[in-house]
């Protein structure tokens, strides 16, 4: 039975994402960066005014901004 849950559909990606780093030292870690990988699918997807998925500057400051690192 195929699945139409648009949420479920919508982490596909982030599961296959995340796979691969199962072997997280910690929650912090890995909270973090799933966090990171949501966050660039909701850029990629239009999903933030403030980062238009066209404009590489602009996304590196939301997110410097958004995590509290340097740009």
């Amino acid at each position: 039975m195929p699945d139409n849950n648009i949420v479920e559909q919508d982490h596909r990606r982030i599961k296959r994402l995340v796979r691969p780093g199962l072997g997280f030292k910690s929650f912090t870690t890995a909270s973090r960066t799933i966090a990171g990988y949501e966050v660039m699918a909701m850029i990629r997807k239009g999903q933030v005014d403030r980062a238009p998925a066209n404009d590489m500057g602009t996304q590196r400051d939301f997110i410097a901004a958004l995590f509290g690192t340097a740009a």
